[in-house]
């Protein structure tokens, strides 16, 4: 009989205003879906928001302790994925605390991550594609990504990255419209896509199952 593979362990990146918890019970349907293959562990970033301002990335009522993994406006400490800035505070703070994630609880294969959190999940892929070594992971799922609008950030899109990629996002997002998705496309070496006609959520249907068992079982050893 033969001997199915273990699970792919995968590192969850919430969203802006999200945690740890909250984006474990977002992703139930997807878990449910990737049973078998993929193993979520879910980490809350280090930087705590303050009550609600706009825009956001929630549009339902607001977690307890919602949190983040830099801000746009160092000055208010917020974050809004189209303002073009020159601040990235907190993104250091972000990697050393996920720098002791991979060190403390890894190996992880690969890293999913949704809104600023699949931001950040490019900015990784950047990092090991630079040949950064404190993050050893093969690929990314990287759900209504975007690129950063932060002048501090650019480096990590002048050369192509070379990590294999899933990008996916909705034709009616308002949060982090089409293109802004579709422009990250542009930093990856062959990158996966999958769409849907939704809005800010990771999708989970049936139909979309196919998809993401296509690309992780390149990984499943």
């Amino acid at each position: 009989m033969a001997v199915r593979p273990a699970p792919l362990r995968v590192l969850g990146l919430h969203g802006y205003r999200q945690n740890e918890r909250v984006f474990r019970e977002r992703t139930g349907a997807l878990r449910k879906l990737l049973r078998g293959r993929m193993e979520l562990v879910c980490v809350s970033g280090p930087l705590r928001v303050r009550a609600r301002e706009a825009p956001t990335e929630e549009l339902d009522p607001q977690p307890e302790e919602p949190r983040g993994w830099w801000f746009s406006n160092s000055q208010l400490q917020t974050f809004d994925a189209l303002e073009e800035t020159d601040s990235s505070q907190g993104l250091e703070d972000t990697l050393a605390l996920l720098d002791r994630v991979f060190a403390e609880q890894g190996p992880f294969d690969g890293v999913l991550g949704f809104s600023q959190g699949a931001a950040l999940g490019a900015i990784l892929c950047a990092l090991k594609s630079q040949e950064d070594h404190r993050f050893p992971f093969h690929f990314a799922i990287l759900v209504a990504g975007f690129k950063s609008r932060s002048a501090e950030h650019q480096g990590y899109y002048q050369d192509t990255i070379k990590v294999p990629t899933l990008h996916v996002f909705g034709e009616m997002d308002r949060v982090i419209p089409g293109p802004m998705s579709q422009e990250l496309l542009s930093c990856f070496r062959e990158p996966v896509v999958l769409t849907h006609q939704g809005g800010h959520f990771l999708p989970a249907s049936a139909s979309q199952k196919n998809t993401y068992c296509t690309f992780l079982d390149k990984f499943l050893k």
